[in-house]
């Protein structure tokens, strides 16, 4: 089987995500952690000579978070440290990482047939850029250790950020992508085979059964 062609998306891995008193910082999982795995996948991918980008979600200067040019709009000081000039740079101000950019160009540009979405958020950028993906023709790898989400409270409702996170990557696996950890994609990676992917109809097979009645 030839090896796929992957690109690996690092979803604004931005500062407004890790202030602790901001509205943004992420709640599940232990955004350190996921930190530290999403810079374990970025040295995997350079030294696979991957093609990576980069991703900064951008709104004009005086917005309250992601302000172009502010201290919480720059890359965490992990990614920057690690960014290479060979990397793909965008700037977006819509969820999906395809909306008003030239993504989609430069994936086929670089025969990409997979991207590896890590980065923020869980509930927002990362379920865009997938569901984007779909109709595109583009295979899609969130890695759940490697993202994380934020506690949401509406009219509609409330819900924490663990169980959200958990609930989307169910919903992802189910369609849109699939769902590894950083551990299970590193193995894929290095041995060059593929990971399983989740399918509606078995997914809505198997949770019929696990929310059978009790006879």
């Amino acid at each position: 089987m030839a090896e796929l062609r992957r690109a690996l998306v690092i979803v604004d891995v931005q500062n407004d995500y890790f202030a602790d008193e901001g509205p943004l910082a992420i709640q599940y999982p232990d955004r350190n952690e996921s930190l530290a795995n999403i810079t374990q996948v970025i040295d995997l991918a350079e030294a696979q000579s991957m093609p990576v980008a980069v991703v900064q979600h951008q709104y004009p200067a005086g917005a309250p978070v992601f302000a172009e040019g502010s201290e919480g709009w720059k890359l965490h000081p992990e990614i920057s440290a690690r960014r290479k000039d060979s990397w793909k740079h965008l700037t977006k101000s819509h969820a999906s990482v395809f909306a008003g950019t030239d993504f989609e160009g430069w994936l086929r540009s670089n025969d990409v047939e997979v991207i590896t979405v890590v980065g923020y958020m869980t509930n927002n950028c990362d379920l865009a850029t997938a569901a984007a993906a779909e109709p595109l023709g583009f295979g899609v790898e969130v890695l759940s250790d490697a993202s994380g989400a934020v506690h949401l409270a509406n009219e509609a409702g409330q819900v924490g950020a663990q169980q959200l996170h958990e609930t989307l990557m169910v919903l992802l696996h189910s369609n849109f992508a699939t769902v590894a950890t950083t551990n299970d994609w590193v193995q894929a990676v290095t041995s060059g085979t593929t990971l399983p992917k989740g399918d509606l109809g078995s997914s809505a097979v198997q949770g019929r059964a696990a929310f059978a009645p009790v006879a």
